[in-house]
This record gives structure tokens, C-alpha cells and sequence, in this order.
């Protein structure tokens, strides 16, 4: 047992000689080390892009989905007899747009010309992009529709009359720069 006041012999006179140097870190806050932004940067990424995917499902229409998808497939048949009605009566039709934004129809073929004719513009995925047209007559064959602002890119162009007796299709990109020729499509 050591005695009181005495050191004992293997102890160095100093404790200095045997002191290891202390380093000094300063400490800075949390929000000034980068450690936990790269800890936060994931989560954060997830959240971001959750947001855009939940914004972009409730902004667009993608219109793919017909809850009487079986009454439309039966249907199938009489929209091909409205194309044969066509190709019988020999009608074909050229689609021109002018620099009011206006579309004209030149209409040949027929039995008689109609009073008026329907113009759809389908879009290829979104059923929310389509326009359907009235057109009134402003000649013999001619048919005028009013100007209208009409979205750009490619569309698919169906021709018919108000009864729905026939039609005539065709693709066409706007805004366009050529006349389009509608013809009946073939089985």
C-alpha cells in the first residue's frame, strides 16, 4: 500500500513528459456538417418524384379505359359497314386548312350531298385531346367548319355524315402544311 505524500518509485517525476497532445474539433451545428444533407437527400429525392408521379396521375386524362368496352366491341361490325357504304358509293374527301385557322371539305362521290358533316380530330392515346367539328355547307360539295384553335400533332381525321351512314379516314399532322385526302378505309 503506498504510503500518503510518497510517489511511488516507477511514477514520473512529471506527468507532462508522458501527456498526449489534445486535438481540438471545434463544433459546428448540425445543419454545417454534410453528412446529414447527404442523409437527407434520398428521402427527399422519393418525396419530390411521389409529387410530380401524384400530380401528373390526377392532371391527365389518359382516357384508355371504356366501361362499355363490350357493347363497343359488338359494335365493331357496323363501323365497318359505315367504311363499305363509303367505298360503294365512290366518296372521298380533301381536308384543307386556310391561314385563319378555318378547315375546308371538299366532298366528291355520293349519292347527294348532306346538308351538313361531322369532323372528328382523335387524338392516338388521350381521349381527352379529341375535337369534333361541325360543318356546314358553303357550296356544292364544300363544306366550311368556323376557326378554331386545333391542338398540334398527329391526329386521326374521320369524316362522316350527321346520320352516321358513312365515313372516311386518314391521318393528318398539325398544324398542316398539305391538304389531306380521306379516303374509305379498307378491310
Amino acid at each position: 500500500m503506498p504510503l500518503k505524500g510518497r510517489k511511488p518509485a516507477s511514477a514520473p517525476a512529471s506527468n507532462t513528459a508522458y501527456r498526449l497532445p489534445l486535438t481540438v474539433h471545434e463544433q459546428r451545428p448540425w445543419h454545417r456538417e454534410p453528412w446529414p444533407w447527404a442523409l437527407i437527400a434520398g428521402p427527399a429525392a422519393v418525396i419530390v418524384a411521389g409529387g410530380i408521379t401524384i400530380w401528373l396521375a390526377v392532371s391527365s386524362n389518359d382516357g384508355l379505359v371504356a366501361d362499355d368496352y363490350y357493347r363497343r366491341g359488338l359494335a365493331i361490325n357496323q363501323v365497318l359497314i359505315r367504311d363499305r357504304v363509303a367505298a360503294t358509293l365512290g366518296m372521298r374527301a380533301t381536308v384543307t386548312e386556310d391561314a385563319s385557322g378555318a378547315l375546308r371539305v371538299s366532298l366528291a362521290g355520293g349519292n347527294a350531298p348532306p346538308p351538313a358533316l361531322r369532323l372528328r380530330l382523335v387524338h392516338p392515346t388521350r381521349a381527352g385531346d379529341d375535337r369534333t367539328l361541325a360543318l356546314s355547307r358553303a357550296g356544292h360539295g364544300v363544306y366550311r367548319a368556323e376557326p378554331a384553335p386545333l391542338p398540334a400533332g398527329r391526329r386521326r381525321v374521320i369524316l362522316e355524315d350527321e346520320a352516321g351512314t358513312w365515313r372516311l379516314s386518314g391521318e393528318w399532322t398539325l398544324p398542316a402544311a398539305t391538304a389531306l385526302e380521306l379516303t374509305p378505309h379498307r378491310d
